[in-house]
Formats: C-alpha cells, structure tokens, sequence
C-alpha cells in the first residue's frame, strides 16, 4: 500500500506549529480512491472472496521473467492448496487484463475461465475429496492494470519495477488467495531478469544463478506464513548490503539505490534501524522472523511498505523505518483479519513509531510537544470512529485515514498503556501476538480484547465500544479545592460526537504546592460530575489534567471552585476503589450506614448488604465480569476480575 510519510520538522519547537504541521506527525497511507474502484464488484465484502472459502493454500511458487525496462510479467504460478470439502472447481484471485493460457494439473491440462469479476475458476476432471494436498500450475502473461500493485519507473536513469499490492492488488500481477483469512504456508520466487539486475523480495535469498543469453535466475524463499498483499519484489540495480542485526544476530540485509549508498545520512539511518530493532525486541518481544532475515529494498513510491521481512522504502526517515519495523510485529507476523480492523495493523506501527521518539529520538518536551500535535489532529474533527464501518469499505482513503486508523489507533493504545501501566501492558502486547490461534495470522478486534482480558483480567468491551466503535472525543471540567489536607475534585464532561454518552476513562492529575511540592492521582471517571476526595500534605497552588497527554480530549478546563464543600461531594458522588478488583471494594464519599446492592449486567440481583463506612465490601464470591453498584440511588460500574 503505498505510504507517505511526512515528517516533522525537526525538533518540534512550538505548540503553535502543529495548525501547519498536524499531518507531518505520523505516517500516511495514500492510495488515491480510485484505484480501489476495479475491486468493488469483486469482492462483496472487501474482506474475503466467497468463492476461495473452500480451501487453504498451503504454498505458491512464482517462476516468471520480468524485465525493469519491460512492462509485462510472464512465467508460471504454481499453487499447492489442501480442500476442506470436496470441489469439483477451484478459483483463484487473478486479474482478467492478464492473459492465462494454460492449466496444468497431474500432467494434464484443465479447462478454465477468466471472468470479469478478476477470477479464474478452474474445473477438475473429477471431485476432489476434502484434507487432500493437489496442486496445480497456471501459466499466464500480460502487462498488468497501470497502478502500484505493479509498476516500472527510473532512479538515476536505471529502470526499476517494483510491487506494492496492499490492500487488494495482488490478483493485478499473479494468481492467488486476497481473502483475509488464509495466509500463504510458503513461498518461493524464482525471478529470471537481465543480469546487471539484482532482484530483492521476502524471505531468504536461496541462490543467483547465471543463464545464457546475459540472463540471471534468482531465487528467494519464505517459510514463513504471509498475507497474499505482503508478497512482494523489487527490481533494478541495487547495490547489496549484507550485515546482522540483533542479539543473537541474525541477517540484516538491504538492496539499495547506488545514490542511497553514497548518501551519508540515508546510509547512517540505516545503521540507526539496528538500535530500534533493540528497543522493539525489548518492548514488543524477539523480532518474528529470525529464521530469515530483516531488511530493506527500496522503491518507487514516496514513503514505506511493509513487506514482510523486507520493508519497501522510498525515503529514510528514522520515522518511517521505526513504523514499517513494527509492522513486522503488527501487521505481519499478526494480521488484521479484516479491513475493518485496519488500527489493528496501523495504529500499532505509528504507535511503535511514536516509541522510538519517546525512547531514541525526543526529550521529554518534544516528546510531548509531538504527543500535543496528535490530539491536535485527531481532535480536529468531531466524529469519525477508528474502526472502518463496511460502508465506508469502497474507500481505500477511508481505510488508511490518517487522523483515525493511525493517530487514533495508536493513541487507543497509549490509552490502554495509562489504564494498564508500562510493564502490564507490555507483556499484553507480548502476549497478544504469541498465542497459539494469532501467531501468523489474522486477528480482529475482539481477538486483541479477548488477549487483553486474558493477560490482564481487565476487559475493555466497553472502552472498545466508546473509543474505537464510538466517534469523537471527551472535553473535561475539572473542578478543585482545598479544604485542610483534603483536596475536593469534580469531574464533568461532555462528548463530541452524540454516538457516545460517556467515556469511562481514569483522569491523570498533577497537584504542584506552594513549596514546588507535587502529588500525583488517578481519578476513576466512571459517571458525569462524579466527586473524588484525595489527600495532600501541603498548601496547593495549581492543578494540572493529562499533564502528560495520557488520555485523548480537547478544549479541557481546570478550575478553582471554592464553593465545593465535602458535604456536597460525599452527599451527591462516591467512588468505588480499586476498580477493577479480585476480592474487595472500598468506598468513599458515603459516611454513615446504607443499603447497597449489587446487579450484573444482565440485571440479576447477586447481592445486597448494608455498608458501614469504612468497611471493606467483599466481592470474591462473584464471578468475573462486569457489575452495578448502587447505593442512594447512585449507580456505578465495575468489574470483577
């Protein structure tokens, strides 16, 4: 998919620069909307081909010829593929501009159509049975449909061809399987070019053979599982670069223009992706294809790709080589299993981006002069949700927004990292794209909720529904006074955008003294106008709110109220703490005895007592899940873990 990335200028040195600069924080995607116009009739969903349910392709070998200079591509595509169900017909993904001219199957030909919807269907003599490995060799030629997923160009005088299929223009230059639900076990390419060419593409370069005639075959495979979009080549005359990276090492290997390698700052951010594969191997666990290799081949488009084990680069920003490095995690090694759930692959690149300013790149005040400059993008819009409606599917703008699937879809994890804490949602991410069912595949939203809750007890359905399902953000007014060594906060809030009622989300407060004293509180934000009581040891002097831009809002306001008393506090708002728990509760704003009861979220009563201030409330009998409190005719939720 072809990206620009736009890079901030420099050092950020004021918040005023972010009305000009808001789109040169993060990485964009930019495929013009037209080129998703040839795809809308194929597949109904946008997501998977119906017609390619009914088996798993387990291997492609690609044996084609293909000439920089020359735009065509000719050759074979052999598919080994397992039935799960007996068919007498089998269909492939292939463009229809492309001419097939002969099936071959045990030897034999096979009759076959090319239809208009960019498919072949191609009929066996006799049914095949389900769990049965066949294969079959379809032989085709063409000059595919002009556009990114195949395309020829010139760097220095020097032609070069290059692929770039995300999201559905693999079928444009070879026949496969686009559907999000089956990746491909293995892959070979075998890629005769002119012999002043040298051919990058995923995987490990097996061998470089010469042919007669000035020819060279080369040959490279991958062993490891990859989505039919993250296939991908290169060609021209690079200059080839072969080193380690990690620890223990493993191949480091880059095709780059002649110009990149005499160009020293290219060249030295290069170098630099060594120190961000150690920050992301320490964050986000050991890189995921160490049998292989990482590394890069450079392009004709303008930003970045991330081609698995090799990312497509057209420029060399530390940014950009931070971004398609972290797709290697997200987005490739774990791959949104539908185009809804894009963030999914994005929002954890641009958020991996982000780390490497936060940890390599930025001080403390640029860093969160960079984090001030994505609230102001995403904020300057007051609706639009992260996850991609289907209506909004025929839009391959719409996918790859900028404001919502990457800046959106990273903060929704920086989020999640406040709610969590560092090293809890860390291992959560290890986690989540270690287990055995998401490995090397596809993963949906609910499939990255279901791993959070399982590493961390904590279920975020409904932060899910309000930050990513929902559209728009929450604008606060924050409420304190002191009284002794109590200091009396509301909390208010309303919404942008009316698809959500109330963001749930604990609010990070910086209390600064008279002396230059600081005290820091977490108030759980569970209810509009809700009261909280904390205790300092000192005179305040100001009150900060997301002092470090933790959560998401606009337009927030910190006010001094002295007309807040205790009394009205503890009599109109209570909290409930710690939220959520395992065995008890503890309330505050509630002084004398009361009746309480406890409903879960279906409505069935599973408890009602008397509390006495003071008094823990004992919850390890309830099972885990979510719950309404209620006392004085005050509701609030929390969960069971």
């Amino acid at each position: 998919m072809r990206k620009f990335y736009l890079l901030m200028l420099g050092f950020l040195i004021s918040q005023s620069l972010y009305s000009q600069i808001q789109e040169q924080n993060i990485e964009m995607k930019g495929l013009i909307a037209k080129e998703m116009n040839a795809f809308t009739k194929k597949m109904t969903a946008y997501n998977i081909n119906p017609n390619t349910l009914n088996y798993d392709l387990q291997y492609q070998r690609m044996n084609v010829t293909l000439d920089p200079a020359v735009y065509n591509i000719s050759g074979s595509v052999t598919s080994h593929f397992k039935p799960n169900q007996a068919m007498s017909s089998i269909y492939f993904d292939l463009s229809d501009i492309l001419v097939v001219s002969q099936v071959q199957y045990h030897g034999n030909n096979l009759t076959f159509q090319q239809l208009p919807t960019k498919e072949i269907k191609i009929d066996f003599p006799a049914s095949i049975p389900a769990n049965t490995l066949d294969s079959l060799t379809i032989h085709y030629s063409g000059a595919p449909t002009a556009g990114n997923a195949f395309s020829t160009t010139v760097q220095s005088g020097v032609p070069i061809l290059c692929t770039l299929s995300e999201p559905y223009g693999a079928q444009e230059w070879f026949p496969t399987k686009q559907s999000m639900n089956d990746k491909i076990e293995r892959f070979d390419f075998k890629i005769t070019t002119p012999s002043t060419y040298n051919v990058a593409a995923n995987g490990k370069l097996m061998s470089e053979t010469a042919l007669p005639g000035g020819q060279k075959l080369t040959f490279w495979r991958t062993a490891y599982p990859t989505a039919a979009y993250l296939i991908a080549l290169s060609i021209t005359n690079f200059v080839k670069l072969n080193d380690t990276i990690g620890n223990p090492p493993f191949p480091f290997v880059n095709y780059i223009y002649p110009s990149t390698n005499a160009d020293p700052v290219s060249m030295a951010n290069i170098e630099w992706t060594k120190e961000i594969m150690t920050t992301f191997e320490n964050y986000f666990g050991p890189y995921p294809f160490r049998n292989e290799k990482y590394g890069h081949m450079q392009f004709k488009f303008g930003g970045g790709m991330e081609h698995q084990t090799m990312s497509s680069m057209g420029s060399w920003s530390k940014g950009l080589i931070a971004h398609e490095l972290a797709h290697q995690w997200f987005g490739d090694k774990v791959t949104c299993g539908a185009w809804n759930d894009i963030w999914l692959n994005e929002g954890f690149a641009t958020f991996g981006a982000a780390l490497a300013n936060e940890k390599l790149l930025m001080t403390n005040t640029e860093f969160k002069n960079f984090l001030l400059g994505e609230i102001n993008n995403i904020t300057s819009a007051p609706d639009g949700s992260t996850y991609v409606p289907d209506a909004d599917l025929s839009s391959v703008s719409r996918i790859f927004s900028n404001r919502l699937t990457y800046a959106k879809g990273a903060y929704i994890l920086r989020m999640i990292k406040w709610i969590l804490g560092d090293p809890a949602f860390y291992q959560a991410v290890k986690d989540y794209h270690a287990r055995p069912a998401l490995a090397y595949n596809y993963a949906k939203t609910a499939d990255f909720n279901a791993s959070l809750l399982q590493s961390t007890g904590r279920d975020f359905t409904e932060f899910f529904n309000d930050w990513l399902y929902g559209q728009g953000y929450p604008s606060y007014t924050i409420k304190w006074r002191q009284t002794g060594n109590q200091v009396l906060f509301k909390a208010g809030q309303i919404q942008s955008n009316a698809s959500v009622s109330f963001f749930e989300m604990p609010l990070p407060i910086k209390v600064n003294g008279t002396g230059g004293q600081t005290a820091y509180f977490t108030l759980n934000h569970t209810a509009n106008n809700q009261g909280f009581l904390e205790t300092v040891s000192f005179p305040v002097a100001s009150v900060e709110f997301n002092y470090e831009y933790q959560i998401l809002e606009k337009n927030s306001t910190v006010v001094q109220d002295n007309t807040l008393s205790v009394d009205s506090v503890t009599r109109e708002d209570f909290v409930l703490y710690p939220n959520p728990a395992e065995h008890i509760l503890y309330l505050k704003g509630i002084d004398r005895s009361a009746e309480y009861s406890i409903h879960a979220a279906d409505g069935q009563l599973v408890k009602k007592a008397v509390y006495e201030p003071g008094k823990s409330i004992g919850i390890s009998a309830l099972f885990p899940g979510t719950y309404i409190f209620t006392i004085k005719n005050q509701h609030i939720k929390f969960i069971k873990y």
